[in-house]
């Protein structure tokens, strides 16, 4: 399944097999550098205006593996790597995705980092392009603040922040941050997956608007 996504956002599948009984899963080679050093070398300016350039070219991407039925599952800055050849942000780790099609997909099942998990995920329900669109405000709160919106020193109790507790805006952390992105945070991370954005374009075009005052 993997073999169907061909697209300059993510990183590409090779080959898998088995090798000494160990399952194997081969992907491109790209020289990358992580995201966090890209947003290091820049201004406090800079770092908002750069990091609304990554999750738009990350939308990009999902949108090209949600309409394979591919969801990632684990969306964080780990996996997004910035590609200096090409000057593109990749998708990596792929390797957890799992075809949406319900009569192939598990549940009972819990895959991905959990700092990042929907509650849904998180709930070993079904999981769908949204719950990627929810990882992704994960990513964006904590590339503009520095500390993702959840955070505890045990499993349990994270677990059950991110199921029913609601987050601080990004706003009271930052006051330099264009007005309606906290609109836009509050809508991704909603706890409610049909309260959310519905596919990566319409979370993309609600993101340059909000945006759109940087520009000038």
């Amino acid at each position: 399944m993997l073999s169907q996504l061909h697209h300059p956002g993510i990183v590409q599948f090779q080959e898998f097999g088995l090798v000494s009984g160990r399952f194997f899963l081969a992907m491109e080679y790209v020289r990358t550098v992580s995201i966090q050093q890209i947003l290091q070398s820049r201004t406090p300016e800079q770092q908002i205006r750069v990091c609304c350039q990554i999750i738009c070219q990350v939308l990009k991407a999902l949108v090209h593996a949600h309409a394979k039925s591919l969801v990632h599952r684990d969306i964080k800055p780990a996996n997004l790597m910035y590609n200096a050849t090409s000057d593109e942000l990749r998708i990596t780790d792929f390797g957890i995705a799992r075809l949406t099609d319900t009569s192939r997909t598990k549940t009972g099942i819990i895959l991905g980092t959990p700092s990042y998990m929907s509650p849904e995920q998180l709930a070993a329900n079904d999981v769908t392009g949204v719950s990627d669109l929810y990882s992704l405000g994960i990513t964006m709160y904590q590339l503009l603040t520095g500390m993702t919106p959840f955070r505890s020193d045990s499993i349990q109790k994270l677990m059950d922040k991110i199921m029913h507790d609601q987050h601080t805006p990004v706003s009271r952390i930052r006051d330099d941050l264009p007005p309606g992105i906290d609109a836009v945070l509050d809508r991704m991370l909603n706890k409610k997956p049909e309260n959310r954005f519905q596919n990566g374009r319409a979370v993309a075009v609600a993101l340059r608007d909000c945006f759109s005052a940087l520009e000038t």
